[in-house]
């Protein structure tokens, strides 16, 4: 074997071997990914369905100091919590006092709302007997998915001897049922975990990133419009084009502290709001959507800034009529993605104070408000078994948008890119 043939059998095994090492890199990338999200949906499933024990109410209008022809209005205003207290007890007749606190620990404390909401549902109920859904506690509910354990000494677990013993008949007799969890999506935020939802958390991201779109993507496709076609090449627009890129790489809680320094402490803007939270990230986001509107201008082929020009166009309508609007599907790809990026920014958000406890949905971005990675953050940090779900949960719907709004990008990006030959 001469020389030549024995350079060519080196190059080529040396060709197997990076081809090898690539696909060992993948691999052990798609394994982690596969474990991750194993782990995610493992976790997190079961926070979409929701325990419920059915009990029989009877709505005694005694109990409820209701006439015999209450009006609507009488009914909503009762109070129902000597009827609900009466309606755990009968799940046990037998029990003593400290007992029927027990049964009462069964169930959400606003199991006297959820008896109330059935009888304003069904008036003609008042005086009868009727079977209503109650939402089983955290500890209950973690028991029945089987992510609580059971088997353990009774001073080391929330659930009695007792409740478990009253449990197993209520199982027994087909009581306690699961339904899909429409209320993680309806409600807010809550101390117990079986009432916890992400609505708030919802609306504050949407109003967020909705702030964020609104200011950051004029600023900087005009920015990049400058920079691109009118602004002259000299020492200025390279210290500029340094920084931007430079800001790019800036960590987000530096930001973070500017939005706390300057928004918070010197306009005194309202803490805790989506107003905040979406100036603060758009100065994020503004350097990652100038970069990608510059790419997507030099991307224009010169021919059709030379046409428009030959044809009597000025430089501003060849920009504005006929590079920009060419240049704008790969714009508006490199803002979705910046936006998803600031979508699952936390530090920032916590700096500003978003981390508060909201249980209210906000109606505009100057109510306080959560956001779903700050929300993950703060039920991660919740000692209640029931919270480890919902904080896999979250990711998960989370995890949905940020692939849905990759998959808008990648979607604007394929219909509206023009190809040059």
């Amino acid at each position: 074997m001469n020389r030549k043939e024995i350079f060519l059998k080196k190059r080529y095994n040396s060709e197997k071997r990076f081809k090898l090492y690539g696909k060992l890199a993948i691999s052990f990338a798609l394994i982690f990914l596969c474990i991750f999200l194993y782990k995610i949906f493992s976790t997190g499933f079961s926070a979409f369905q929701k325990t419920l024990i059915k009990v029989d109410v009877t709505y005694n209008s005694e109990l409820l100091f209701l006439d015999e022809n209450p009006s609507l209005d009488d009914i909503k205003n009762a109070d129902y919590y000597d009827l609900a207290l009466e309606t755990m007890a009968n799940l046990d007749l037998n029990a003593d006092e400290d007992q029927q606190n027990e049964l009462k620990r069964m169930v959400s404390y606003i199991f006297d709302t959820e008896i109330k909401n059935h009888l304003l549902k069904n008036p003609d109920l008042l005086g009868k007997t009727s079977s209503v859904l109650l939402t089983a506690s955290d500890d209950l509910d973690q028991i029945f998915k089987g992510n609580y354990p059971r088997d353990i000494p009774e001073d080391l677990r929330r659930v009695s001897d007792y409740q478990l013993t009253v449990y197993d008949k209520l199982i027994k007799d087909e009581k306690i049922i699961s339904k899909f969890n429409f209320s993680f999506f309806t409600r807010a935020d809550s101390r117990e975990a079986e009432l916890a939802g992400i609505a708030s958390a919802v609306v504050g991201s949407f109003f967020t990133i909705l702030v964020c779109l609104f200011i950051s993507f004029p600023v900087a496709v005009l920015a990049a419009i400058y920079l691109e076609e009118f602004a002259p090449k000299n020492k200025i627009t390279d210290f500029i084009e340094v920084n931007i890129n430079n800001l790019a790489a800036v960590p987000s809680i530096v930001f973070g502290l500017l939005g706390l320094g300057i928004l918070l402490a010197v306009f005194h803007l309202p803490r805790s709001t989506s107003l905040v939270g979406g100036i603060t990230l758009s100065l994020m986001t503004l350097p990652t959507i100038i970069i990608a509107a510059r790419a997507s201008l030099k991307a224009v082929p010169p021919s059709i800034r030379e046409a428009a020009l030959a044809m009597g166009a000025s430089r501003m309508q060849t920009t504005m009529h006929h590079t920009v609007p060419l240049s704008m599907p790969g714009t508006l790809s490199g803002t979705i993605i910046g936006l998803a990026q600031a979508l699952g920014e936390t530090a920032p958000l916590i700096l500003i104070g978003m981390v508060a406890f909201i249980n209210t949905i906000p109606m505009s971005p100057m109510d306080p408000s959560a956001s779903l990675p700050v929300q993950v953050y703060l039920w991660a940090e919740s000692a209640e078994r029931g919270f480890v779900e919902k904080v896999s949960a979250c990711i998960m719907v989370l995890l949905g948008f940020l692939i849905l709004m990759n998959l808008l990008a990648q979607i604007v990006r394929h219909k509206f890119e023009t190809k040059w030959s």
